[in-house]
């Protein structure tokens, strides 16, 4: 790459974390108190997230506040390479490259923990599985870290129950300002964000297939049915299902689902979602995708290995044609289609998040090695302070209750 080359890559990263930081007044609101208060002076930070416009935001925050930054992406074909360029040239340590392959990504995550952190923040749970197998020389220097995901904090809740968790996780995810809103509504329209910058096909009248209702495949099945679409929701859950069911949606079995469904998405965090069994009787042209952390969920090595062709329908499109002469469309390899077919969550959304993780990381920070190795939920007061920061950003008042209405509340 060319000098010319490379200023233009940081020019046009730098022009995507000003727009990402235009609409993110919360984290605006906290680096101003944090350039002058410096609550993480002294502190390094590895962080394992997305590596797109609003994390590049949430390093120079945490920069802002003293921070010494090393950051990398969480996903091979999530990480964008003029944000990289632009947030390494404001003086961060960057690891990370667009296309990594599985060895490049580990390596990079590897380089990302080589400063011996204080503080981690992951984002599906591969800086804290290092840190806990082939990096455990590190261990004692951690204070603690942060899990923004659904999958990582399974992963930590495994951990912990297992008695193998060396140092307190915060689970970001669980917060009520994280999975109710960025789960819900930021996975809700950036998944079609990305379905339908890369098909460019029409939704409405289709027969959307979306596997598991948690918050994520909640917001999912919304925006597939605001469409127009005909949505069908898979669940393992009796009470999930039965939600599903009263909200409206068709429910059954993925064998049932497999012949009727136009567009499979699916977002349980689980493995063998759709497999081999589901493609042998899916419709010619069905388009699969993937809104889950990690890649497992429909069997793409199945279809690697025994499609009878394969061909780039379009860019992020691979299409598959079985021995029976169908074809099937996967997006985005399999990943994460919201972010390795678009931009991910919108900013507005992610503000409220990343408001979250670096009020965690504070906390971290002020009660560093007070807390046990454990999964710790975020504190109720973060929760409630970034409601009432995002509030005030809307120009929003709510009424408080009333000395009377206190101690009515609080009677019996």
């Amino acid at each position: 790459m060319t000098g010319t080359d490379k200023a233009l890559l940081i020019e046009q990263g730098k022009n995507k974390i000003e727009w990402a930081t235009r609409h993110m007044p919360l984290l605006d609101m906290i680096e101003r108190e944090f350039t002058e208060t410096k609550p993480l002076a002294g502190l390094k930070v590895a962080l394992s997230v997305h590596m797109e416009a609003k994390t590049a935001r949430l390093c120079k925050v945490l920069a802002a506040g003293g921070a010494e930054m090393h950051a990398t992406g969480c996903n091979p074909l999530s990480t964008q390479d003029d944000v990289a360029a632009a947030l390494a040239a404001e003086g961060i340590d960057v690891h990370a490259r667009h296309g990594a392959t599985e060895e490049e990504y580990e390596a990079d995550l590897v380089s990302t923990l080589k400063c011996e952190p204080d503080i981690i923040i992951d984002d599906g749970g591969d800086l804290t599985n290092l840190m806990h197998t082939s990096l455990r020389q590190l261990l004692p220097n951690v204070i603690g870290g942060c899990e923004e995901t659904t999958t990582g904090v399974r992963r930590v809740d495994a951990m912990a129950k297992a008695g193998e968790l060396k140092y307190p996780i915060i689970a970001v995810n669980d917060a009520q300002c994280k999975h109710l809103f960025d789960n819900r509504y930021g996975t809700g329209q950036s998944v079609w964000d990305g379905i339908n910058r890369t098909t460019n096909l029409i939704v409405a009248g289709k027969r959307v297939v979306v596997a598991g209702y948690g918050w994520c495949g909640r917001g999912i099945a919304m925006r597939a049915r605001g469409f127009g679409a005909k949505v069908i929701v898979c669940e393992v859950d009796p009470v999930r299902a039965l939600e599903a069911l009263m909200d409206g949606y068709e429910v059954m079995a993925m064998d049932e689902a497999a012949p009727v469904g136009d567009i499979f998405i699916t977002a349980t965090g689980c493995r063998d979602v759709v497999t081999e069994k589901h493609f042998a009787i899916m419709k010619d042209g069905a388009v699969l995708c993937n809104a889950g952390h990690f890649n497992v969920e429909v069997k793409v090595d199945w279809l690697e290995n025994n499609a009878k062709s394969k061909i780039i329908q379009r860019q992020n499109i691979k299409g598959y044609t079985l021995p029976d002469g169908k074809t099937l469309s996967v997006l985005a390899e399999g990943r994460l289609v919201n972010l390795a077919s678009g931009d991910g969550h919108p900013a507005e959304i992610m503000d409220m998040s990343f408001a979250i993780q670096v009020l965690c990381v504070e906390y971290l920070a002020r009660r560093r090695h007070k807390l046990a190795p454990s999964l710790v939920p975020v504190p109720e007061e973060i929760d409630r302070r970034v409601a009432f920061m995002k509030l005030a950003a809307e120009n929003v008042s709510i009424d408080a209750l009333t000395k009377a209405q206190r101690e009515y509340l609080s009677g019996w």
